[in-house]
């Protein structure tokens, strides 16, 4: 690694953490890890505490108590559904400045006149911000499981289970990161980027779903567009056989490969004019 990559990651690593970015993501993902389960086993209580007045009322509580069972499972699965969503726009959002956030304030030029080539300003984002959203999942898990386990009466979870399921929400939130990276830094347009992969993320998988329909199963063996149904399965213990989501994960990470490549590419290919107010593509 030469001394211009070195910088850039020290450049890019001391934006993330000194503009408290890191630390927003952080505490939204760990907050949401101990807020949900809190919330589902609370809700189940009340439920449970409620139920003789709703017998009363003749309204049957029996449906509304089999939302909040007592399977500590519960807690996970409301925090997991959560960051399926919400942690994705989040995220996405809060990185919009790396995402080539910094072409639209021209804060690129400077170091492009200096010498700073593409692979340096690219390189490093794939790298750092990836490798955040995969470690940011399984930490979230993790705390959730933990809590879940401690508050819920039956404990169903594993650890096995919940690293898996961590891991799988982890590549899922890094594919789309990738996905973001490289649209925001190549149009340089990262609210855009952001857009456009929130709403992949939400219509991708539900497509799959949706195509699945009359097959024979659904369609998540080797779709890197279905770690979500997979983390579930994992959480569940019904996870598909190891060989099948190492491969998966495999043809993921030659996704992120390829965006990373297009993305350098268009970096390669862009000239930038430091003489006006708008830069040209």
């Amino acid at each position: 690694m030469n001394i211009q990559t070195k910088a850039s990651f020290k450049k890019e690593i001391l934006a993330f953490t000194r503009t408290k970015m890191l630390l927003i993501i952080t505490l939204v993902f760990v907050g949401l890890a101990l807020f949900d389960p809190l919330m589902y086993r609370g809700m189940g209580m009340l439920v449970e505490l409620m139920s003789d007045t709703f017998e009363e009322m003749n309204i049957g509580a029996d449906g509304m108590i089999a939302l909040f069972t007592e399977d500590a499972s519960t807690g996970v699965q409301g925090f997991m559904s959560d960051i399926t969503l919400m942690g994705i726009i989040i995220f996405l959002l809060l990185i919009n400045g790396f995402a080539g956030g910094e072409q639209k304030k021209r804060s690129i030029i400077i170091p492009r006149s200096s010498g700073l080539r593409s692979f340096g300003y690219i390189f490093p984002k794939f790298i750092i911000y990836p490798i955040t959203a995969f470690i940011i999942s399984v930490i979230g898990v993790l705390v959730a499981g933990s809590l879940s386990a401690v508050i819920f009466v039956n404990n169903d979870l594993t650890v096995g289970g919940l690293l898996g399921a961590g891991a799988l929400m982890g590549i899922n939130l890094a594919l789309y990161t990738c996905f973001h990276l490289a649209i925001g830094t190549a149009t340089g347009k990262a609210g855009m980027s952001a857009a456009i992969c929130i709403g992949a993320s939400i219509l991708v998988p539900t497509f799959f779903q949706l195509l699945s329909t009359g097959f024979d199963g659904d369609l998540i063996a080797y779709n890197p567009f279905a770690f979500i149904s997979m983390a579930y399965g994992a959480l569940y213990g019904n996870a598909l056989p190891i060989s099948e989501i190492l491969i998966t994960a495999v043809i993921a990470l030659g996704i992120m490969v390829a965006v990373y490549l297009l993305a350098l590419f268009a970096q390669n290919a862009r000239k930038i004019d430091n003489s006006g107010n708008e830069m040209i593509i």
